[in-house]
């Protein structure tokens, strides 16, 4: 997480200081700044904490980089700091802690103050304002402030309990500030419960140097005794004591590095961002929908399945040996429902291949059948093939418009599907054959004289077959059609597209109709416009052909049930409230 865990202390000298901060580095640091890695830089403490190495005195002392250096550096002057140290965390040259994170290659740097101009200056600010004006009632808590120049912050105070100040107390605050507002925000109740975490342990720990201070020697009982001296005074000769001999804790500057650097990094760890697409398309409520009614459809089969074991206590002579199949009893059909165990077929790719198999007028004829919505019948005795086919050919439409039976040995009306596969013994009812609202595609082996490479590889597997496209009703060479069977041709025939920027160009095209359907189906369905008004929104929305009329009519029935109610309901609740004039 990009941001600086400060711990700040109100000096009754100098006002607000900043004692203690831990800063990311992403960069690696500065020329000379691991001199102190070398040998006769002082001893070194290294431990492992949450796969981030801690490691103190490793860093070059430079005067820059001083907590009391010159008036080049960003820290206070020596002549404002606290003679005993109040002021002060670490002691003049100690080199700081840093801690290296071996998964990210990040490092933790905690010194008295950053080193950078504009860093301190932030720090300097928040500092002030967290314990001056931005406090909360009681002066004990968190709080949040902050504007886009100088960051935001996230500041809890707190009492240290001191039995030579006045009230016996004093205070600090312990704040992260960082220019993101919303992650911020988003990191409140993490951040909160573990830096009061941090903040009752330092409590606790100076509690009981004050009650050992007060059992020796009682301070109230002393003062009253003592004759009145002004406070400045006596403020003067008495000055603030460090952190350190409040919680009698010589390490407490390391262990508040190691807190204060995993906090950072566990609190960059539990937000991550993600890409948001938005709102669920269509396609999305309907699989939703549809895998509900699966789940509800198996409970009640499992219900079904225990009862009718629990009657079938009794099984009838002669049926052990028979086993239950949905072949039908003709033997001549046993063998197109092997057709279904799983083997190696030709098939079709894509649309790409299914157009260069077929045909361009052939493929033509299929396409426009497919996006009007009418029966797609494809009789072969390969079912790999025709599953395929399908597979290829459903991308076409929405997923809410797709109803495919992939395999019969009989006819099934269109009523019940606008996929169906057939035995290729299957006999089609002459109406059908006839119908303008179907297309058969046959697939007959072709002679071996007529046997000749197509194309690729996947084009040769399938040169064994001749395609017939037949229907009752052809489309016409000269017949415009739909404007999406148009757009996807000219995507298909463009070489320089792939195969996967065909199918996103047809992901698109969908949702461009889906949302003019979602427009006529509210102006026509909901608010009950006349036909000149919806006529003159067809051709608003481009659509006033009569191919493109009868597709959003089509796809209109793909809409999601979950979109049909939600916008039934938020368009008919406010009119039903208003008030009758």
């Amino acid at each position: 997480m990009n941001a600086i865990v400060a711990l700040c202390h109100f000096c009754e000298l100098h006002g607000p200081r900043t004692l203690f901060c831990t800063e990311v580095l992403h960069a690696p640091l500065p020329q000379g700044a691991g001199n102190g890695d070398s040998p006769g830089q002082g001893e070194q403490a290294e431990e492992e904490e949450g796969g981030i190495q801690m490691s103190s005195r490793i860093r070059a002392h430079s005067p820059a980089e001083g907590a009391s250096a010159e008036s080049s550096s960003p820290g206070p002057k020596k002549s404002d700091m606290c003679e005993a140290s109040g002021c002060r965390s670490l002691a003049a040259g100690h080199p700081g802690y840093i801690s290296h994170d071996k998964e990210t290659s990040i490092k933790y740097v905690s010194h008295q103050h950053p080193n950078h101009p504009q860093l301190f200056s932030i720090v300097r600010q928040a500092c002030v304002r967290s314990l001056s004006c931005e406090v909360c009632p009681g002066r004990e808590g968190p709080i949040f402030f902050g504007d886009e120049q100088h960051g935001f912050v996230f500041s809890h105070t707190f009492f240290i309990k001191d039995s030579l100040a006045r009230g016996f107390q004093r205070w600090y605050s312990i704040i992260a500030i960082m220019m993101d507002r919303i992650y911020l925000i988003n990191s409140w109740p993490f951040l909160l419960g573990k830096i009061r975490g941090i903040i009752d342990e330092l409590q606790g720990k100076a509690l009981k140097v004050f009650e050992a201070e007060q059992f020796g020697c009682p301070q109230r009982a002393q003062r009253m005794n003592t004759a009145f001296t002004p406070f400045l005074h006596q403020r003067n000769g008495n000055a603030a004591r460090s952190l350190t001999s409040l919680t009698s804790d010589d390490n407490l500057w390391a262990c508040l590095h190691t807190s204060f650097a995993w906090l950072l990094k566990a609190c960059g760890s539990r937000l991550t961002e993600k890409l948001l697409e938005g709102a669920p398309t269509e396609d999305t409520l309907v699989q939703m929908e549809k895998l509900a009614d699966l789940e509800e459809e198996s409970e009640s089969w499992e219900n079904s399945e225990a009862e009718d074991e629990e009657k079938a206590s009794v099984v009838p002579d002669g049926a052990e040996g028979r086993e239950l199949t949905k072949c039908p009893a003709d033997s001549s059909l046993l063998s197109d429902c092997g057709n279904w165990q799983p083997r190696k077929a030709s098939v079709f790719k894509s649309l790409r291949h299914m157009r260069q198999v077929l045909g361009a007028p052939s493929f033509r004829m299929l396409a426009w059948h497919v996006l009007m919505g009418n029966q797609v019948i494809w009789k072969s005795r390969d079912a790999d093939l025709v599953q395929s086919a399908f597979e290829v050919l459903r991308t076409m439409l929405p997923v809410g418009c797709v109803r495919i039976i992939p395999y019969s040995n009989q006819y099934e009306e269109a009523y019940r599907c606008n996929f169906l596969g057939l035995s290729p013994h299957v006999q089609i009812p002459s109406h059908v054959l006839s119908s303008e609202f179907a297309v058969v595609v046959e697939a007959h082996t072709a002679p071996r004289s007529s046997l000749h490479p197509i194309g690729s590889e996947d084009d040769q597997s399938l040169s064994k077959y001749e395609f017939v496209v037949t229907s009752g009703s052809p489309v016409a060479a000269d017949r415009v059609g739909p404007t999406i069977l148009n757009k996807m041709e000219a995507a298909l025939t463009n070489q320089n597209l792939s195969v996967g920027v065909v199918d996103q160009c047809l992901v698109c095209l969908k949702e461009e109709w889906m949302n003019k359907v979602k427009v006529l189906f509210k102006f026509t369905k909901v608010d009950s416009r006349p036909k000149e008004d919806t006529q003159k929104l067809l051709s608003i929305l481009g659509a006033s052909e009569e191919d493109n009329v009868k597709l959003l009519k089509f796809w209109m029935t793909g809409l999601s049930k979950t979109y049909k109610s939600h916008l039934m309901s938020t368009v008919r609740s406010p009119t039903a409230s208003e008030p009758r004039n």
